[in-house]
């Protein structure tokens, strides 16, 4: 069932590729994004549950579903964290002001930051592995942040950010904030499993690294369309160090194993 549910994530991906991209989504198809997204969270929920157990996987997923969805409530109604910033009517059904989908959004790009950092951790002593783990995947994620907000932004009016900044209109606390929840979540791991060592679970770690290139080269192609090319090269090239990084210290680790 598992595989059936990535593979389904892959089909309705590459219809969003050219549907979303090239504005192809006929209004009473909006929904769709809100299945992808759950989907993909989903799809990240099913990797915790095969790498740390059922029980483990779903506790986990579960509180960063809540959690998230509390947060940026706080952040929608008293500017907590992350700045002024309101949701549009086009990301889905709302609980508190908050879309239900940016649970399961936060579930995927905590997934994605996890295997990131989970590879870039291993082989160094203890509190220097659980040092790297929340660092690196705190920055995992605002990585995919750096193209998630000014396409969902600029491009898409997902949401509306109030006040001015830096990148793209975005104040830099949007992106402070993305660490401090992304570190604080990663941290919340280590309390409910300690062990960052490989498992026999192949192909979920794959399968995740790989849904992390897909998500950000799919928001790179509708930044293109939006002309935010300073965001493409930018992210580009960050994500080809995550990933140089990634495959290197993996090759690294199982060499001396």
């Amino acid at each position: 069932m598992a595989t059936y549910i990535f593979r389904f994530f892959i089909f309705w991906y590459i219809c969003g590729v050219f549907l979303v991209t090239f504005d192809w989504l006929p209004p009473w198809l909006e929904w769709a994004n809100s299945v992808f997204l759950i989907t993909a969270g989903v799809v990240a929920g099913i990797y915790f549950m095969k790498m740390y157990g059922v029980w483990r996987g779903i506790i986990y997923s579960l509180i960063i579903i809540v959690v998230s969805i509390y947060v940026e409530h706080l952040g929608v109604k008293y500017n907590f964290l992350f700045g002024a910033y309101h949701y549009t009517e086009n990301f889905g059904l709302k609980i508190a002001d908050t879309p239900i989908t940016i649970g399961f959004a936060w579930l995927l790009i905590i997934g994605c930051s996890h295997e990131l950092a989970r590879v870039l951790s291993q082989g160094w002593s203890r509190w220097a592995s659980r040092f790297i783990f929340v660092v690196t995947g705190a920055l995992a994620a605002v990585t995919m942040d750096l193209i998630l907000d000014p396409v969902s932004f600029k491009v898409k009016e997902y949401w509306i950010w109030e006040d001015p900044g830096f990148y793209y209109d975005i104040p830099f606390s949007n992106f402070f904030g993305w660490f401090v929840l992304a570190a604080l979540f990663h941290l919340i791991f280590l309390f409910i499993h300690r062990d960052l060592e490989d498992k026999n679970v192949h192909p979920w770690p794959q399968r995740m690294v790989l849904t992390f290139g897909l998500i950000i080269f799919l928001f790179l192609c509708i930044a293109f369309t939006g002309r935010l090319y300073g965001a493409i090269v930018f992210v580009s090239a960050l994500t080809l160090l995550w990933y140089g990084l990634y495959f290197w210290r993996r090759s690294n680790v199982s060499t001396r194993t």
